[in-house]
């Protein structure tokens, strides 16, 4: 660690800092709308933003890069399919979520089914949070930022030791934007996090392709396309990390649950100013997960063509930045590194914080407690999940399989039953509380028992699309044995302004077309080339941002001028 890293690091860090500041310095933080859904105000680049850098984080970095140096370009699956969700999140659960005006996820299970199943989900998603998904988070980020800066070495302490004060520190970070700013201060961080980290990601695979390439950005190029190819094909075999098959079922359930009706994700749409905004942002989301192949995948790559002998798969990012980058933008790249961690961690820290404080506690514990009560409890709590991942984190050395593959093993054992009775509650009115009960308990204890108990060497995925199927079955068979005495029925809330962006369905369609020309570009299937399609796909595309770019410049000409005087007069 040297002066300039230094310096670099804590120039950006202090900057979105300062930034987050000026821009909340006359905002009120306190309120229950602000704090919980940043007073129901983010529009539509703002939202996109704070999803990316929610969703980006140090697990990805680390986590993706490890496996696509073990297995190749095939796990860009995990990002790219996304657009598929995100789709479905501005079509179909935005629109229901927001004409409801609900807070969270649970608030709508509450109201579709009962309140014990609404206790049962916040249970869930408080576990699975505080346990699973944040001590990950911690634990990658002092992984990364202690290989980056070689923490250890310079304080004379071990490697553990250096773990343990890392995760100390980005999980005291974490709190000082969920638990004093909330939602509002995270999403204005995330933005120019954001800026920071697509800038920072993309340079770490052009200077690794100039490394490979011996100071050659083309030559690099020319050696990753011929040097072990088959290694860039995207389509997944039955023996890497994500087969097609699992890809195509499983992958999308879980991507579905994680963009459409996880708490920590969705909050972010819930906040939008009006139906419109959410869903542009949505589907910008979608275009930006386009780009995740270059700054999460593509480093694995490289490492493996530059290192054949690391220790650990899970060290390949953070020792290809180590090589490749200039020692200045080493230190800038920790600060994005740091802001990408802080902004994952706070994120899902104040919607679990918001599922607490609306749910459990104002549920069962102080049903009478005041918007500001519920605030401070909120805060309070949010500490308190943060000290228990910041003593669960270090722990996670050893995860089999690699942190990526097995983070996602350990969220299967929840998130397939969710996503199940939210769907099965948006179209099937008569099913009944029972029958989402009754869901639950078998998905969950079903796939722990083919998953971990049995070992039946079926991939996690397929697993989690069976269990999918049997409950969906379920739900049918008990809502056509004991159906719901009167059918659920969305009842408008007036939250936000329900009109729709009249061009969603014509982008979700660019968008779909556009992943399936990231996905053909890259593949390798059954001897057949790909490449018709992928320029059929990106033409399309071509003519769909046209069209799109042309209708906004005649509807901003066509909007009517407003004069002062007309303003007097009103």
């Amino acid at each position: 660690m040297n002066t300039l890293q230094i310096v670099s690091f804590i120039a950006f860090t202090l900057l979105v800092a300062v930034v987050t500041w000026w821009k909340l310095r006359k905002t009120d933080t306190q309120s229950q709308q602000s704090y919980f859904l940043a007073g129901r105000s983010l529009k539509a680049p703002v939202i996109a933003a704070s999803l990316m850098l929610t969703n980006l984080s140090t697990e990805q970095l680390v986590g993706l890069s490890g496996q696509a140096y073990q297995s190749g370009m095939s796990v860009m699956a995990w990002e790219v399919i996304s657009a598929i969700p995100l789709i479905f999140l501005a079509l179909i659960f935005l629109p229901k979520y927001l004409q409801r005006g609900i807070a969270t996820i649970p608030d709508f299970i509450e109201e579709r089914y009962d309140k014990t199943t609404r206790i049962a989900v916040d249970c869930c998603f408080l576990i699975a949070t505080g346990i699973c998904f944040l001590p990950i988070v911690l634990y990658s980020g002092a992984l990364a930022l202690n290989s980056l800066f070689s923490v250890g070495d310079s304080l004379g302490i071990s490697e553990g030791a250096a773990i343990w004060l890392m995760v100390i520190l980005l999980g005291f970070a974490g709190l000082m934007y969920a638990v004093i700013g909330g939602l509002r201060a995270i999403a204005v961080a995330d933005v120019v996090n954001g800026i920071g980290l697509v800038i920072g990601g993309l340079l770490v695979p052009v200077f690794g392709l100039m490394a490979m390439g011996g100071g050659s950005f083309f030559q690099g190029i020319e050696r990753l396309t011929t040097v072990h190819s088959e290694k860039l094909n995207s389509i997944g075999t039955s023996s890497d990390p994500v087969p097609i098959g699992a890809a195509l079922t499983g992958l999308i359930l879980v991507n579905t649950f994680y963009w459409c009706t996880n708490q920590g994700i969705v909050q972010r749409t819930l906040a939008s100013r009006s139906l419109a905004e959410g869903q542009k942002g949505a589907l910008l989301t979608a275009v930006l997960k386009m780009l995740d192949p270059l700054i999460l995948v593509l480093p694995g790559l490289i490492a493996f063509h530059l290192f054949q002998d690391l220790p650990k798969a899970d060290m390949a990012y953070p020792a290809l930045v180590n090589a490749v980058m200039p020692t200045a933008l080493v230190g800038f790249f920790g600060a994005v590194l740091f802001g990408a961690i802080i902004s994952t961690f706070n994120g899902f820290l104040n919607s679990a914080s918001t599922l607490f404080s609306l749910g459990l506690y104002s549920r069962l514990i102080n049903p009478k407690a005041s918007a500001h009560k519920q605030v401070s409890v909120g805060r309070w709590f949010g500490l308190a999940l943060a000290l228990v991942s910041v003593l669960v984190a270090p722990w996670i050395a050893n995860a089999p399989e690699g942190l990526y593959s097995w983070m996602k093993q350990l969220n299967g054992i929840y998130n397939v039953p969710l996503v199940t009775i939210v769907i099965m509650g948006f179209f099937f009115p008569r099913i009944p509380a029972v029958a989402a009960k009754a869901a639950l308990l078998f998905g969950i204890c079903s796939y722990i028992v083919i998953n971990y108990l049995v070992d039946l060497k079926f991939h996690f995925l397929y697993v989690l699309f069976f269990t999918f199927c049997i409950n969906v079955v379920l739900m049918l068979i008990i809502g056509w044995l004991k159906p719901r005495a009167t059918p659920f029925r969305f009842q408008d809330a007036f939250a936000v302004d329900m009109q729709p962006w009249r061009h969603t369905k014509l982008a979700a369609l660019g968008v779909l077309l556009a992943m399936i020309g990231v996905y053909s570009g890259l593949a390798q299937f059954g001897g057949y080339s790909t490449h018709i399609l992928t320029v059929f796909c990106y033409a399309a595309v071509a003519v769909i941002v046209a069209y799109l770019v042309y209708s906004g410049w005649r509807a901003k000409r066509a909007a009517p001028m407003v004069y002062a005087s007309d303003v007097k007069e009103k």
